[in-house]
């Protein structure tokens, strides 16, 4: 009787920890969503160069549609600093036994303070294109971390351990190199918004009808510095799909993963020239920012995933013999 007590407040803590899991991993989408929104609407002074109060209150008298943005993303973001903690600590003691809870609990938390740190930063020092990126930059890792840490809770125990499955060296650099220069390319897309470079090209691909379609100045390049990332980050994804089609078939979660990024990067793709071809629509603009969001994390898990594969086929193939 015990053991059943016991098994069923084990499985109430796991769906607990589930849910909210869900929850602040939605809570976090909508974080990123906040920022870029604020970014586009030109609202990061909306509550003037006051924090963490807006305009000196907790609510301003005068509510302009600037300062309803800013309050509702800082408002969001005191959400999730509460949400990401309760996951860390919830996970931290629910499921230590998986070896990756402790160290994405902790980086969520850390960036989720830095996060925190740099947009006050933005506000109080000035709305430097640098530091703006920068949060963004932050929010993503904060972000990614936790969808990874949402996915470990939803994997099953036996899933990819350490004596089941192997990547080669060539499906481990895919993985390992676009999380790294998927990140690049967030910046870029970054460093297009903060310098208000989002429409200085009126055409798509290239940037205009005039001078060959080449970029003539900064904000030219820029954009079509940011153009040209995003389709090689396109063709890189499209190489790691198809090498993952030919040899990891047999391996669902990897190729699954490496479908799913070559969706996301398609749609991300069509995004980026539905901005241009809709004048910078916002909807069409928030949707570019979740997708590139997904994507990273994505990259982040199967990252996860390639630190626990075996060291080679032949050991392996020993373990499999030995169990």
């Amino acid at each position: 009787m015990n053991y059943y007590f016991i098994k069923v407040g084990v499985y109430t803590l796991l769906r607990v920890l589930k849910g909210v899991s869900l929850i602040t991993s939605f809570i976090l989408l909508i974080v990123l969503l906040g920022g870029a929104l604020v970014t586009k609407t030109n609202s990061g002074l909306g509550c003037g160069k006051s924090w963490p109060l807006c305009k000196g209150q907790i609510i301003p008298d005068n509510l302009t549609i600037e300062t309803v943005i800013e309050l509702s993303h800082r408002a969001a973001s005191g959400l999730a600093g509460i949400s990401v903690l309760l996951l860390a600590v919830l996970a931290w003691i629910i499921i230590p036994q998986k070896r990756e809870t402790k160290f994405l609990a902790i980086i969520s938390c850390v960036f989720l303070v830095a996060q925190a740190l740099i947009g006050a930063a933005a506000v109080v020092w000035g709305q430097i294109p640098a530091v703006r990126a920068i949060h963004f930059g932050i929010s993503l890792i904060c972000f990614a971390a936790v969808v990874m840490l949402t996915l470990l809770i939803f994997e099953r125990d036996r899933n990819y351990q350490k004596d089941t499955f192997f990547v080669g060296k060539k499906m481990k650099f895919h993985t390992y190199g676009l999380w790294i220069y998927s990140y690049i390319v967030v910046y870029t897309g970054a460093l297009v918004r903060h310098e208000k470079a989002s429409l200085v090209c009126p055409s798509w691909p290239m940037c205009s009808k005039v001078n060959n379609g080449f970029p003539t100045q900064f904000h030219e390049w820029v954009q079509m510095g940011h153009r040209l990332a995003a389709f090689m980050l396109f063709i890189w994804v499209l190489i790691a799909f198809l090498h993952a089609f030919k040899h990891y078939k047999q391996e669902r979660g990897i190729y699954i993963g490496w479908l799913i990024s070559l969706i996301l990067v398609s749609l991300q793709v069509i995004c980026g020239a539905l901005i241009i071809m809709t004048n910078l629509n916002i909807y069409v603009a928030l949707t570019h920012a979740i997708l590139i969001s997904c994507l990273f994390a994505i990259f982040s898990f199967q990252c996860l995933v390639c630190t626990r594969s075996q060291k080679s086929k032949s050991q392996l193939l020993q373990n499999k013999t030995v169990s």
